[in-house]
């Protein structure tokens, strides 16, 4: 299986920077050979593309890393979720293998069809989510050599009205949502999210969406390693679904540029 478009982009920062920005969920690309394993027609798959992606998300990060005193490290996905989810666990532990959203998803996020059920995740996930994660593990091994720690914030949106598949979807829906680690997540950089945030609305906690993305080799073993989730309500700086974005955008990029500053002085 071969495919000419990246599958992901180290876009490096400031040297002496901590910090890198995860960029999964952005893009809306898939290889041909992987939209021949989708059931959904064109039209269906664009819809569906309208709800899965965070969309401009990637253009936030970049807006916020140029106005960031110290330029942080950016890793963004440029394949679509579709292909391969490099933020969930590849096995049996990946608890959205309930709705059909393993690393490699079979149903939409409003659980119709999107590949066979018994559609062999192997190929996939050894074409495109190893190679991922192992670049994303030494891209934090990098920080930490260089910096002595590394500061993980994952850049996500999410839509304004529960979808189907969300297993966790029923509690509050705040502007910013802050997704938190009991290992990975200090007080203070948390404390930090919720002051950077604050001109942008209420910030919640874990919900609808919990957790951080650390890499395997450095989750509940590495106290250097700090993560964060932001989850940013769609609309808030976008028309939904999958339209375009607006001024919300800006303020947005500033809040992230400030939480960049303050986790990369401390």
């Amino acid at each position: 299986m071969t495919s000419a478009a990246p599958s992901f982009e180290l876009l490096p920062g400031a040297g002496e920077s901590p910090v890198i920005l995860h960029v999964p969920h952005s893009a809306r690309e898939m290889p041909p050979e992987v939209r021949a394993g989708i059931v959904l027609d064109d039209g269906a798959l664009e819809r569906e593309l309208d709800h899965i992606v965070d969309a401009h998300t990637a253009e936030l990060a970049e807006e916020a890393a140029g106005a960031s005193a110290v330029t942080p490290w950016r890793f963004v996905n440029r394949l679509s979720r579709l292909v391969v989810d490099p933020e969930r666990f590849p096995d049996q532990r990946e608890e959205m293998l309930a709705v059909g959203m393993g690393a490699v998803y079979t149903r939409t996020t409003h659980l119709a069809e999107l590949r066979p059920a018994d559609t062999d995740p192997g190929p996939l996930v050894e074409r495109y989510f190893r190679p991922y994660a192992k670049a994303m593990t030494e891209a934090v091994a990098d920080r930490l050599a260089a910096t002595g720690r590394a500061v993980i914030i994952d850049v996500h949106s999410y839509p304004t009205a529960r979808l189907p598949y969300e297993l966790h979807g029923a509690g509050p829906r705040p502007p910013v949502c802050l997704g938190t680690d009991p290992f990975h997540t200090p007080p203070e950089l948390l404390a930090a999210a919720r002051e950077a945030f604050a001109p942008c609305g209420e910030t919640g906690l874990d919900s609808p969406f919990s957790g951080t993305y650390v890499p395997l080799e450095f989750y509940g073993k590495e106290p250097r390693v700090a993560a964060l989730m932001i989850e940013i309500r769609r609309d808030t700086y976008m028309a939904e679904p999958g339209g375009p974005v607006g001024p919300g955008l800006t303020r947005l990029a500033q809040a992230l540029a400030a939480l960049v500053d303050t986790a990369a002085s401390r």
